[in-house]
């Protein structure tokens, strides 16, 4: 018999755990660049390189993004956290959330 290397026999095709596959990593990558944008904003807000405006517009627009971001996770039937790819000994790939959940 032919020692098992741990790679599974066959590849999961499946339609349907391609596309929530191909979903969960799309969203993963779109969480992970939001809140980099959001701690640059933070950061430039505390430098105080911002007006007012410019405040007001980002945190709009970061706001507008967490919202279409969840309706997304609860149309693909997601929890935030399935969206925190286990790096193993790297750990995961999006830092925890201090609010909403994370």
């Amino acid at each position: 018999m032919a020692e098992s290397s741990g790679v599974p026999p066959r590849i999961d095709a499946d339609p349907e755990s391609v596309e929530r596959g191909l979903v969960t990593l799309v969203l993963t990558l779109v969480e992970l660049l939001r809140q980099l944008m959001e701690r640059q904003a933070v950061r430039r807000v505390d430098d105080g390189d911002l007006t007012d405006d410019q405040i007001e517009r980002i945190g709009t627009t970061l706001m507008l993004l967490e919202q279409r971001m969840a309706e997304l996770r609860e149309h693909f039937g997601l929890e935030p956290e399935d969206l925190n790819i286990d790096l193993g000994p790297l750990g995961t790939l999006l830092p925890e959330r201090r609010y909403d959940g994370w």
